[in-house]
């Protein structure tokens, strides 16, 4: 049960919807991918995209990780909520003037590069502020991450990274460039990648490009090699926590490292999307010609995943009813003037009735951090186990 007896009843007289995060579970979680990480001296920065609540910030924060930005306004935010600087990457296709200049003024430990060009500006505007700035290449291995289209990022075709065309021309520059301070190779080969084998080809192509570029006369400190680990979103509640111990061994075990390479990881969802929920009320239910309609106060405004790319997300009733009841196959929509507004088809559920709450599970990332106030919806709401 995700609430007992009289957290339901206190819940049952807040106001929907709202995200819920479970801070033990969110606890368990940093403690078993710290333990595993830690132990093969590997150094974990957690991707702000994911979730940037303040207190899952504040609670990441206080187990050692490190930052993984993909924006200015992100680095801001880290360092305000304790994150040292110098556990700060700074990744992204399209850099701006000010972000840079924000990451450069803070000096953070490196930016992952993925263009030729970006090396110049970096290199420009740390003239500016005679400032050095370190940096990573972030290459495309040309890995197929086996998930959906929208968050594949690390085949040949897919906008991020620098071309491997590219790469001699980015060494001349680094060779040239006064302010520029190589460290090392970055990669990212996508998102919610639950097949271990893919991240074993990844650590066979690192190795691959670790040596091509040593044998270029590089000196190569950090082998950055992303994230993208997966959870269950089928079965939150047998498998809450993912299994890190199995992951980073795949890395312990096929990726070739000499002595004093530092192994960097940027792990999101795996550590926070099972200790949040987003909870709803059911506004009307609907019987169509074949269909059986709940009518929720959530909309794709509150949770966008399945609206953008068919996520799944699992969805229950927070209460049972007292008299077991025919399970009733329901199309669970939102409120919002849009048809893509839909949280799931035919899922079979005990009798639903208007005022009923629903839970959407494994909401913890990309859920909060993608809300909007589109049809100017109010800001959404959310509470923490520990409150209530």
């Amino acid at each position: 049960m995700l609430f007992d007896e009289s957290q339901l009843m206190t819940v049952k007289g807040m106001q929907t919807p709202f995200y819920y995060y479970d801070m033990n579970l969110l606890e368990a979680t940093l403690k078993a991918a710290s333990e595993a990480s830690q132990k093969r001296d590997f150094h974990v920065h957690y991707a702000v995209k994911a979730n940037f609540n303040d207190r899952v910030l504040q609670k990441i924060q206080s187990h050692g990780f490190g930052a993984d930005c993909v924006s200015g306004n992100e680095i801001l935010k880290s360092l305000e909520q304790g994150f040292p600087a110098n556990k700060i990457t700074f990744a992204g296709v399209g850099k701006s003037d000010k972000e840079i200049q924000i990451a450069l003024e803070h000096d953070i430990f490196t930016f992952n590069v993925e263009s030729v060009q970006e090396l110049e500006v970096i290199n420009e505007l740390a003239a500016l502020q005679g400032k050095v700035g370190n940096v990573a290449l972030r290459i495309n291995p040309n890995i197929d991450a086996k998930t959906h289209k929208y968050i594949t990022t690390g085949l040949d075709e897919n906008k991020f990274g620098i071309p491997a065309k590219d790469l001699s021309r980015a060494i001349k520059v680094l060779e040239t460039a006064e302010n520029l301070n190589f460290v090392g190779l970055h990669f990212h080969i996508g998102s919610q990648i639950t097949d271990l084998n893919v991240f074993k080809n990844l650590c066979l192509k690192v190795n691959q490009w670790k040596n091509w570029f040593e044998e270029k006369g590089l000196s190569i400190k950090v082998l950055n090699v992303g994230g993208g680990l997966g959870v269950d979103y089928n079965f939150p509640d047998e498998n809450p926590i993912v299994d890190f111990e199995r992951y980073f061994e795949i890395f312990d075990q096929f990726l070739e490292r000499r002595e004093n390479q530092e192994v960097h990881f940027e792990l999101g969802r795996a550590l926070v999307a099972q200790s949040g929920n987003l909870v709803s009320k059911t506004l009307y239910t609907k019987s169509g010609a074949q269909k059986n309609f709940l009518i929720l106060d959530v909309g794709m405004t509150e949770l966008l995943r399945p609206a953008l790319y068919q996520a799944y997300h699992k969805i229950e009733k927070l209460e049972k009813n007292p008299v077991e009841s025919e399970r009733i196959k329901y199309d669970i929509v939102g409120p919002i003037c849009e048809s893509s507004d839909a949280f799931g088809r035919n899922v079979e559920l005990p009798e639903v009735k208007r005022g009923d709450l629903l839970v959407i599970r494994s909401a913890g990332a990309y859920g909060e951090v993608m809300a909007s106030t589109y049809n100017l919806r109010e800001e959404i709401r959310y509470v923490y186990s520990d409150e209530i």
